[in-house]
């Protein structure tokens, strides 16, 4: 195990009044669906041009939790037709870990019928230099992805069983690193395979994530859908923990720290019986600390002003949008 240091917080929720810096947009809908997905993508979709990739989390076989396939063909039908999904394999050794296996799960879980899944590591890795980082000067991952001119970050938001949650930040920070040389590089310590821990590992997922997003640079967006909110990563697959947390909806904005903080956010303004698991798996993980990281990087800002798409684009408070949200199990 890493060793925390004193002060860094990273079981600490940081509420809104206590931030400070400047504000992003960030843009909420409730509707659960493809359609969701595009209402917000539109608005969050300026710098998207040329070549472009989407990053999702495509599930372990069968995976309960993932981002429904047809939902994204139908998003992709409608609106980005030309893209690629990208991927990459896995560090731990599984149904994803060789591009073999990898491809299997794929058309297991219904990528195949619509599209043909880059697994960017297929044929190698390539190095991207990580700026003002203190772990990394420089990421390694899957070759291809500098093929492309923009990148659409789709992300299932729910709980992760070292990082607290999984965001836009691990999707890019685990997701785009390659499965051999980056995520070892995150994850490893001498031949402790899973030797990193607690704030250290939400640093070092931050510093890939940076990476990543300083190549892309303006064109690159980031959706964020609130929905089976496991507190296990859609890694675990059908061994993932039961679903107690309550839908919420879809946000999606240009800034990738106001997009996950405003998740975590939503999580927050839920009931104490519909947040309490989600909330408890990100404290004793130390998860806030992707965010505090984040924004000592100057990947984006910890305050945002929400924007409810489905009322007129009125502004609203977290509180307002979970309003009517339904208590888990009701």
């Amino acid at each position: 195990m890493s060793e925390v240091k004193p002060g860094s917080g990273g079981n600490r929720y940081v509420p809104y009044e206590e931030r400070t810096g400047g504000e992003s947009v960030v843009y909420f809908t409730r509707d659960l669906s493809a359609d969701g997905i595009r209402k917000v993508y539109e608005r969050v979709n300026a710098g998207i041009t040329g070549k472009t990739a989407i990053k999702l989390h495509t599930g372990e076989p069968h995976g309960p939790n993932i981002i429904p396939s047809a939902w994204v063909r139908k998003f992709m039908k409608d609106v980005l037709p030309d893209a690629t999904i990208v991927e990459t394999n896995t560090f731990y050794e599984g149904d994803r870990y060789t591009t073999e296996a990898h491809r299997k799960t794929l058309k297991i879980n219904g990528w195949s019928d619509f599209t043909t899944v880059d697994i960017t590591d297929e044929h190698g890795t390539v190095m991207l230099p990580v700026k003002g980082g203190k772990w990394f000067t420089e990421m390694s991952v899957g070759k291809t992805l500098p093929d492309y001119d923009s990148l659409v970050v789709l992300t299932h938001f729910k709980g992760h069983m070292m990082g607290g949650f999984g965001g836009s930040n691990k999707n890019i920070g685990i997701g785009c690193a390659d499965g051999r040389i980056g995520k070892k590089m995150i994850h490893q310590r001498g031949d402790d395979m899973w030797g990193i821990a607690e704030e250290e590992l939400m640093e070092r997922i931050s510093e890939s994530t940076k990476a990543t997003i300083d190549y892309f640079g303006e064109h690159i967006t980031y959706v964020n859908v609130l929905r089976n909110m496991s507190v296990s990563c859609d890694c675990e697959g059908v061994a993932a923990a039961p679903v107690v947390t309550p839908n919420i909806g879809i946000l999606a904005s240009t800034d990738i720290l106001s997009a996950d903080q405003a998740s975590v956010d939503l999580v927050w303004a839920l009931n104490e019986d519909d947040h309490h698991d989600l909330l408890e798996r990100i404290e004793t993980r130390h998860g806030y600390r992707q965010l505090s990281y984040m924004k000592e990087l100057g990947m984006g800002n910890d305050r945002y002003r929400l924007i409810d798409i489905d009322n007129g684009d009125r502004e609203i408070t977290t509180k307002e949008a979970v309003a009517d949200v339904v208590p888990f199990g009701q």
